[in-house]
């Protein structure tokens, strides 16, 4: 791993080279103003802690500890950071592993946001892999990194397939995420959109490519994840706060998710998380 350094504005707090990757773990100051500017290579940014808003084309991304953001390669933004320093990991993508992804038909249609998931969870190991930096930390980065680059390529191409849901499938989500720490059953949520659960159950996965059910789990995984990073809360009372039952059925459904428990999750992010 290389030594840290500085470059313009941020601080390089460590990098590493592997397999025609580039990974680095970088700091910002707070405030930092970035005018849209591009990368010459695909990359995949997790943030650690602080926030930003992000601004890629049409699209806005409201980046706080836990999000991950895919860039097509030339892809332009503009950044605006919070009052907290930013700590971020970066995964950037070019030469081979390019020619790998097209070879592979992926499509990379402008920057993205990954719900909570596969693909977070799969960068979040990449850190800890990148952060262990042992004899087999290589091999291990090199084969998340394909499974980054394949779970892209679904996601992009389940985009490119969606039609615009309807206005009641899009209330039906949007009740998910308003209400994550409520529990509701299917025949709850299709009552209140006006809807048969068993037609709500089709079209939710059909457009949004996971049950209700699921994308709810996944909801509270993504809040938790943001009140692990933000907060020194302890995990019964982050549980009780995103609706689940106890803390053992926090711990289970997280791990599931991400590929680790709650503990190890925090211990994974800057010591400085907290401001």
């Amino acid at each position: 791993m290389q030594q840290p350094g500085t470059q313009g504005h941020s601080r390089t707090l460590a990098s590493r080279e592997v397999a025609g990757l580039r990974l680095a773990e970088t700091a910002y100051p707070a405030r930092l103003r970035m005018p849209r500017h591009a990368h010459a290579p695909a990359s995949f940014s997790l943030v650690l802690s602080g926030g930003y808003e992000e601004t890629a084309g049409a699209r806005r991304f409201d980046c706080r500890p836990a999000t991950l953001v895919c860039r097509p390669p030339e892809a332009s933004h503009a950044v605006a950071f919070h009052d907290a320093e930013v700590r971020i990991f970066r995964v950037e993508v070019g030469g081979v592993w390019l020619e790998r992804a097209r070879e592979c038909r992926v499509s990379w249609e402008g920057a993205t946001e990954f719900a909570a998931g596969s693909a977070r969870s799969l960068a979040l190991r990449l850190y800890g892999e990148f952060r262990a930096a042992d004899q087999f930390s290589a091999l291990a980065i090199e084969g998340l990194a394909l499974e980054l680059l394949a779970e892209a390529g679904r996601t992009y191409a389940r985009a490119s397939k969606r039609k615009r849901p309807p206005a009641w499938l899009a209330e039906a989500r949007a009740v998910l995420r308003e209400r994550l720490a409520e529990t509701f059953s299917l025949a709850d949520l299709a009552r209140r959109v006006g809807v048969h659960p068993v037609h709500l159950a089709h079209e939710f996965r059909r457009h949004f490519g996971t049950s209700a059910g699921e994308y709810a789990r996944r909801l509270r995984v993504e809040e938790a994840s943001r009140a692990l990073a933000q907060t020194d809360l302890p995990l019964s009372a982050i549980a009780a706060r995103v609706g689940f039952y106890d803390q053992s059925h926090f711990t289970n459904s997280f791990k599931r998710a991400a590929g680790m428990t709650p503990a190890q999750y925090r211990a994974l992010l800057p010591c400085s998380f907290l401001s």
